[in-house]
């Protein structure tokens, strides 16, 4: 029974962590949107860097002991330790972490730019982005979600683009879609999901 409460509580505080980590990154989104800071050409570090500013100043991070980092790289002891291996080491956009009753949690998050009319952009957000967090992809191991930047267009359009591209890959099945259930919202924004033979995938759409 304690076992069982134990694993209950851990998942409660893994959900709510989670849950948190979105807040924060929703919240540093509508404050770029609010500031008009964000420029169509900018680059998919430049948005992070501006957001992460952001999340770093919310009070609730600190009220909620979550640390965050941009560019973390996903160490990998697999390769050999050679001279200049750091740097060929991989890089995620952005790490949320916590520590909660002897146990680290932690949430990552990688970013695409996207627009409407830009194939190769969607393409990219697929082979580079989707790819990378399923077995075999670089972060095959991180728990995380995946949020594009919408420089142009519309989040339906680059959707169903992106969508469109996986059908012709045969990937039917894990094409994306949106959470429908009322409390897949947080702080109102749309979450949307893709399932995938090793993984279910959450996916956050910003549109400037």
């Amino acid at each position: 029974m304690a076992g069982t409460l134990n694993t209950s509580k851990f998942l409660a505080f893994q959900s709510l962590f989670k849950e948190r980590c979105m807040v924060l990154l929703i919240e540093a989104y509508h404050i770029s949107i609010k500031n008009q800071i964000i420029k169509s050409d900018f680059d998919e570090n430049d948005i992070s860097a501006i957001l992460h500013f952001y999340i770093c100043k919310n009070k609730n991070r600190i009220k909620w002991e979550i640390f965050t980092n941009t560019e973390n790289f996903i160490f990998d002891d697999s390769k050999p330790f050679v001279k200049g291996f750091a740097a060929k080491q991989s890089r995620i956009d952005l790490k949320f972490g916590n520590f909660w009753s002897g146990n680290e949690f932690e949430y990552f998050v990688e970013a695409k730019n996207l627009r409407a009319n830009d194939s190769t952009l969607k393409r990219r957000y697929i082979t580079t982005g989707i790819n990378n967090f399923l077995t075999g992809g670089k972060y095959g191991r991180c728990d995380g979600l995946l949020v594009g930047y919408i420089l142009e267009g519309d989040t339906n359009t680059c959707i169903k683009g992106i969508n469109v591209l996986l059908q012709k890959d045969t990937r039917e099945k894990e094409q994306i879609e949106q959470i429908e259930q009322i409390e897949k919202k947080v702080l109102s924004q749309k979450i949307y999901i893709s399932m995938h033979p090793s993984r279910e995938l959450l996916h956050l759409f910003f549109d400037y």
